[in-house]
């Protein structure tokens, strides 16, 4: 199944999962079910809207990254460039990420006000290729609008959490015995969770097509597999100390774990399965 036909998928499943989650939320409490799926829906949306259109300002300041000009980084500046014109997309910004942890993340609500964010020690262990590599999986990212993407997920996620919240404390609700309100009841605490491994999923899928589409904008499939190895290994022995787990789906590789989390929890897809992808592309020449 291609990428496109997968995120549909997943993104009906979400909705599937959201209408279960408010007939049961109704059923339990005896609420309306358009208002409650109102509430949660004006809520939702305001709060991760929010978050979609000031992202970039958000996540730069808590990783305390600087915006640098083309006479401070020249050679940064006109990789991105050059790989920017090669996606077809507008030059983005760029930041530094004052800390030693090899990492690196775009942001920004849309390929006009995307900003490529890149850490200090990446810059200082990644070779010229490697970086290119880097850069390129970002610009994907950009490209892919997976912001955009990420965030429709989010409201969606957002939209259940909410109901099951508004169902578990709703005062003079009913309540039902019986095997139907057993059900409901089952149904307000496991949807939460399975809408969050869908959107990890989700995560894992783009992180995928990023490396893909990275390696048809760099050309060079095998120095980014060798960046993502290089990034792994280095995030093992020095994660990053501070930042928020909210944005870990937002950098190459997870930025936070001694050990790469792996399968149905995590927002990356297996390492070694990204390198092997990759190098395979390299061999049939299909990039």
């Amino acid at each position: 199944m291609g990428g496109t036909a997968r995120v549909a998928l997943l993104m009906a499943m979400l909705t599937g999962l959201l209408l279960v989650m408010g007939l049961a939320a109704g059923y339990l409490t005896g609420i309306n079910l358009v208002f409650t799926f109102t509430f949660a829906l004006i809520m939702a949306v305001v709060l991760n809207i929010s978050m979609y259109w000031f992202a970039d300002r958000w996540v730069l300041k808590i990783y305390k990254a600087k915006i640098v000009s083309e006479a401070e980084e020249p050679e940064l500046h006109c990789t991105v460039e050059h790989l920017a014109s090669s996606a077809r997309l507008p030059k983005p910004r760029v930041a530094i990420i004052p800390t030693d942890t090899p990492n690196a993340f775009a942001t920004g609500r849309d390929p006009s006000h995307s900003v490529v964010a890149v850490t200090q020690g990446a810059m200082r262990l990644l070779n010229k290729d490697e970086l290119e590599g880097v850069l390129g999986h970002e610009l994907a990212h950009v490209k892919n609008r997976d912001m955009l993407i990420n965030t429709m997920a989010a409201i969606i996620g957002a939209v259940i959490t909410y109901v099951m919240w508004f169902s578990i404390f709703a005062g003079g609700g009913r309540r039902r015995g019986g095997g139907g309100g057993i059900l409901a009841i089952l149904a307000i605490v496991m949807i939460p969770f399975a809408a969050m491994l869908i959107r990890f999923s989700i995560s894992r899928g783009r992180e995928y097509g990023a490396d893909r589409n990275g390696a048809s904008i760099s050309r060079k499939p095998l120095a980014l597999a060798s960046a993502l190895r290089s990034l792994q290994s280095a995030v093992r022995n020095r994660p990053m100390q501070g930042g928020n787990p909210s944005t870990t789906h937002m950098f190459i590789v997870n930025p936070f774990a001694k050990v790469s989390m792996r399968g149905l929890f995590s927002t990356h897809p297996p390492t070694e399965e990204r390198i092997r992808r990759l190098e395979e592309m390299a061999k049939t020449g299909r990039f």
